[in-house]
């Protein structure tokens, strides 16, 4: 099975001021295609960056990223613009839908920049409002939906330009325990009937269930460390 993530040798270091603050160093993580992984451990490890780096929102200080075959961290800016609205989906606690448009329009979005003409765009947006139980809500405004919905909505718009890969940063965080198990049940139909590699952050050892393998990043940074050639 081939691998849809690939990160070797990743150090993040961020700035402030006159200090260093490292996130990450000499970080090694493999994830096969396919894999629906649960990624999890204690707060300020780092793993909100980990999604952001492996979805070209962020730029590894050193080391190599390679995303469904592509080597993403010698890209330029606006081919890894592109290249991220062709593979990544996103999907984040907060919905950030816009809450001037309807639910369909949400969707829409990203397929802005692509050469579909409008009648596709609109099967499009209809076909993945489907698959997320969502048709009957496609004129809706934001605040007309409940939390659950508003999260469908999101996801649908994470998969409506077909990504190879969903990053989800605690996707059922703001959610009561009955919708979080409807939203992880439709991630898990993602991967397994669609074949979409999702890397899910979480703190929820229950959203963690549904997931084919769970990582705990403590644990890994550890093994990353223990395998480094000792001076």
């Amino acid at each position: 099975m081939s691998n849809a993530i690939e990160l070797s040798g990743i150090s993040k270091i961020y700035h402030k001021g006159s200090q260093q603050v490292i996130v990450h160093q000499d970080f090694n993580m493999k994830i096969a295609s396919g894999e629906f992984i649960a990624l999890m451990g204690p707060s300020g490890l780092g793993k909100s960056t980990l999604l952001h780096l492996m979805g070209g929102l962020d730029r590894a200080t050193h080391g190599t990223i390679t995303i469904a075959g592509e080597r993403i961290d010698s890209l330029s800016e606006s081919r890894l613009s592109q290249w991220r609205a062709q593979n990544i989906g996103f999907i984040f606690q907060s919905h950030h839908l816009l809450p001037v448009l309807t639910a369909a329009a949400n969707v829409e979005l990203p397929l802005a920049l692509t050469s579909l003409n409008k009648k596709q765009r609109q099967q499009h947006v209809a076909a993945t409002l489907a698959l997320v139980n969502m048709s009957e809500r496609a004129g809706h405004l934001p605040k007309e939906l409940s939390g659950g919905q508003e999260q469908r909505i999101a996801i649908a718009r994470a998969l409506v330009s077909d990504p190879k890969i969903l990053l989800c940063d605690e996707p059922t965080g703001n959610l009561d325990r009955k919708t979080a198990d409807e939203i992880l049940s439709l991630l898990a139909q993602l991967n397994k009937d669609f074949g979409k590699t999702i890397v899910m952050v979480t703190h929820d050892l229950k959203a963690a269930d549904y997931a084919t393998r769970v990582i705990n990043l403590e644990h890994l940074i550890a093994d990353n460390r223990a395998k480094e050639p000792q001076a």
